[in-house]
């Protein structure tokens, strides 16, 4: 992620409120397809963690379902935002779900902020282990941007053990220039929940206008960010990096080589890391941005069909 306007803008925060819906609602499912038996937004539930943190839950469930996938959202957004996704696995017969991640979405607190710098692979954690336990195999774990820099850290402490690991964009390492990965690291000391802008940029998510336009005006967004959860972002992406060799199951990386938000050389650099495991699969994509699964066609198509080879193999093997 480009965190370009972290430290520079310091304003009240505002938090989300139980607002939305809507957002959630405007998602189409695609021609052919058939909606999940609890509609687009799907089944809603929380769980709560060990410091008393609710989280929001949602659930794609599939009838007879030949495996489970859970979804790790990235900065600022919510699980509401991979819908269209969620249908996508339905139709090729898995269950979904997801999460609003702390400081997200629906889910209570601090807009972008953490009480502890490994609040978000604990709370990771808990959810995969309350969902793998409902299952009779364990589920694919999928991660976007920030979410997927916390799934492959959780995946290489062996916090989590699931059958497969797909990383969309993950942000292994941002654009933000030094001096702000410094600052992070101090004011994470000093004032580790202060507000300030991400500096995220909506037009370089995607090269579909009705994407960024939606996103602009989804209500359980937000354009926060604290020093703590900056500098967990800096140094496990770092981190994340270095132990690449402990990677020990199937790994799907899908790489925008025009990623505006996250710097893509740091999966690069990943991969030449995780190359010999011989776990590690790597797409990259020349000309397409950063949220891979909502970009225009024929992209977003070509990304699936990626994801949809990689998946039927696993099943193979």
């Amino acid at each position: 992620m480009s965190l370009s306007g972290f430290g520079q803008h310091r304003c009240r925060q505002r938090r989300a409120g139980a607002r939305g819906g809507r957002f959630e609602r405007e998602y189409r499912v695609e021609a052919g397809e058939q909606p999940s038996p609890h509609g687009l937004e799907g089944a809603s539930s929380w769980l709560e963690m060990a410091d008393g943190q609710r989280l929001f839950i949602r659930d794609w469930p599939r009838p007879q379902a030949r495996g489970a996938v859970l979804i790790v959202h990235g900065l600022g957004e919510h699980s509401g935002r991979y819908a269209r996704l969620a249908h996508w696995f339905n139709q090729r017969g898995y269950a979904v779900r997801s999460y609003d991640q702390r400081g997200h979405g629906r889910s209570p607190g601090q807009r972008g902020a953490l009480r502890h710098g490994d609040d978000l692979l604990a709370d990771l954690a808990s959810v995969y282990a309350d969902h793998a336990g409902t299952l009779a195999q364990a589920p694919v774990l999928l991660g976007h941007s920030m979410g997927g820099l916390v799934a492959l850290r959780a995946v290489l402490d062996g916090a989590i053990v699931p059958s497969a690991l797909v990383l969309s964009s993950p942000a292994l390492r941002s654009w933000a220039p030094p001096r702000l990965i410094t600052l992070a690291r101090v004011l994470s000391r000093i004032a580790p929940r202060l507000p300030l802008r991400n500096g995220l940029d909506p037009d370089k998510l995607s090269h579909e206008p009705q994407v960024v336009a939606d996103y602009r005006r989804d209500p359980l967004r937000h354009s926060w960010i604290t020093p703590r959860l900056a500098h967990f972002i800096f140094s496990d992406g770092a981190a994340c990096i270095a132990d690449g060799a402990r990677l020990a199951l199937p790994t799907l990386l899908l790489v925008a080589d025009s990623d505006g938000l996250v710097d893509s050389a740091g999966s690069r650099a990943f991969a030449r890391v995780a190359a010999a495991t011989g776990q590690l699969t790597t797409r990259y994509f020349a000309t397409l941005y950063h949220e891979l699964f909502n970009e225009a066609e024929p992209g977003r198509s070509q990304v699936l069909m990626q994801l949809g080879d990689w998946l039927g193999r696993q099943l193979r093997d």
